[in-house]
């Protein structure tokens, strides 16, 4: 069974839905899925996405990954920890705990782990994920590419150097080629995301549907 591990209620799908469309039955567990504090003023970027106040930002963002791991053949996994942007970072000792039953309940034979560049976020699940590899060695285990990220300059050298540096040797095992239509079906479930991602001064995402990338991990 495929595991596949995201930060937010996005970013699976946007850095591997290939790999996950060609696994049928994959769970997608997403770590920081969990509702913002109550009385908590409307984020910025969930400003961008098209949220008002008093939208419950989390319920929206939570069908729209239903519909896009529908489309991917997928099941869906919600954490309740809070993402970052509402002020809010659980402790990595928790993340851990919270992922390591996660990927035990989903009776896992592969897990698939962001390469955790440039946002907090990310970085949390990715170091959350490597305390698990050291746990569950007999897995398989590949990390991901992050969707946009990947292309700021020198980010994946540095994680990749990192991981070495931890007694982790990252293979480079290339990418899914197969289930783009889909990819680029489930990719268009996400209408608020891609909204904000659209806004001036923001990325797009042409690259979640640039080819993706993979590197198995071997401790």
């Amino acid at each position: 069974m495929l595991v596949v591990l995201s930060p937010h209620l996005d970013d699976a799908v946007f850095g591997c839905g290939q790999l996950i469309a060609a696994h049928a039955g994959a769970t997608v567990v997403t770590v920081l899925a969990g509702r913002p504090p109550r009385h908590a003023p409307l984020a910025p970027w969930d400003a961008d996405a098209g949220f008002t106040e008093g939208d419950d930002v989390i319920a929206i963002r939570s069908d729209e990954d239903r519909r896009a791991l529908h489309v991917l053949g997928a099941r869906p996994r919600w954490l309740e920890f809070c993402d970052s942007q509402y002020g809010v970072t659980p402790p990595a000792g928790h993340v851990t705990d919270a992922l390591d039953a996660a990927i035990g309940a989903a009776a896992a034979t592969a897990v698939v782990v962001p390469l955790g560049l440039f946002h907090s976020d990310h970085r949390l699940v990715h170091d959350a994920a490597l305390a698990v590899l050291a746990r569950r060695r007999r897995l398989s285990w590949l990390a991901y590419e992050d969707a946009m990220y990947r292309r700021i300059p020198g980010l994946v050298a540095d994680r990749l150097a990192r991981l070495r540096a931890a007694g982790i040797t990252p293979a480079w095992v290339g990418g899914e080629t197969g289930h783009g239509r889909l990819k680029r079906r489930a990719v268009a479930e996400y209408r608020s995301q891609l909204r904000a991602l659209t806004t001036p001064g923001r990325p797009g995402y042409d690259d979640a549907l640039a080819p993706e990338g993979y590197w198995r991990l071997a401790a």
